[in-house]
């Protein structure tokens, strides 16, 4: 079972997508929720990577071995948050029972009119906080998203929602182009999503404790955060079965800080409190967890560096 997240093929592929997507659209969202069951039979005997990589992980949050069952529903729910994001991307919102936690305080930092950057996980469905539409239809969404991994999934998007595609931030960039990206939003006033629970390969990162171990952690967004003087906001949508979502904010930083002198120390902190927020969160809703792989393994040991992160460490610096 491979530690690198990046070696695994996509599930299903671009015709699979594109069949749950037709099936979506014509035949509504009960007769394509009955395709979810064979779909999760496939991965439950074909994938065994993916089936592992759910025992081990499930059997860490439940403190117990976990049943076949449960790696199943597991499997079924990653399946339905999937099948979600069809209705989701499309503005479908009335199919959803989405409460909404923390979205005073998200208000109260998006009227500072200096944009924010919302820390998010593939714990969930992070597509949920398109509901904000609702709430706040000036409000401009962005998502770092690197569209070469996951070339089905990005094509989806291009199709149900050209107008979305054209605001997502490439996450295969080099360090600096990205930061320039998001920094640009921000000027505009925009909510900026980032997924940093998983580090790139190659990419700078530390191990912090998640689950009973040590878990490699993303340098790249805090110091981001930190080079841009950004507030920081949790975002975890959590799927909780048929139709509902529980979508929470939560400050994470007004400003996120990190000296020279310690950047190190302060930029494991930082984690650390990351991963016990995502940890909290995941023990809420255990069958939400996406990362289908071995997360708390690494071929590369944590490094404070690398050629992507080199301008960022830089950009802190004049802190």
């Amino acid at each position: 079972m491979s530690a690198n997240w990046k070696e695994r093929p996509e599930g299903g592929g671009r015709f699979a997508i594109w069949l749950i997507r037709s099936i979506a659209q014509y035949g509504g969202r009960f007769v394509s929720r009955l395709l979810l069951y064979p779909i999760t039979l496939y991965f439950l005997i074909v994938r065994g990577p993916e089936r592992r990589a759910s025992r081990d992980y499930l059997g860490r949050v439940l403190d117990r071995p976990a049943s076949l069952w449960e790696v199943a529903r597991h499997i079924h729910s990653f399946a339905s948050t999937i099948l979600d994001r069809v209705f989701l991307l499309s503005g479908q919102f009335r199919h959803f029972d989405i409460n909404v936690h923390g979205l005073d305080m998200l208000h109260e930092q998006m009227d500072k009119g200096r944009g924010v950057l919302l820390f998010g996980s593939h714990h969930g469905s992070f597509e949920s906080l398109r509901v904000l539409s609702r709430e706040r239809p000036d409000a401009l969404l962005r998502v770092v998203m690197d569209r070469q991994q996951n070339q089905a999934i990005t094509q989806l998007l291009e199709a149900l929602s050209p107008e979305i595609a054209a605001t997502v931030i490439d996450a295969g960039q080099d360090g600096s182009a990205i930061t320039l990206a998001i920094n640009d939003a921000m000027q505009q006033n925009a909510l900026v999503g980032l997924l940093v629970d998983r580090a790139r390969p190659g990419e700078s990162q530390q191990r912090v404790p998640f689950l009973g171990a040590e878990a490699p952690i993303p340098n790249a967004p805090f110091l981001i955060a930190a080079a841009l003087k950004a507030p920081v906001v949790l975002c975890f949508g959590l799927y909780r079965g048929g139709c509902r979502y529980d979508l929470h904010f939560e400050l994470f930083a007004d400003t996120v800080a990190i000296r020279r002198a310690r950047r190190y120390q302060q930029l494991a902190e930082l984690q650390a409190r990351y991963a016990a927020r995502l940890e909290h969160y995941v023990r809420l809703a255990p069958f939400n967890w996406f990362n289908f792989y071995d997360f708390w393994q690494s071929d590369e040991a944590a490094s404070p560096g690398s050629a992507a992160a080199a301008g960022l460490h830089n950009a802190s610096d004049r802190r």
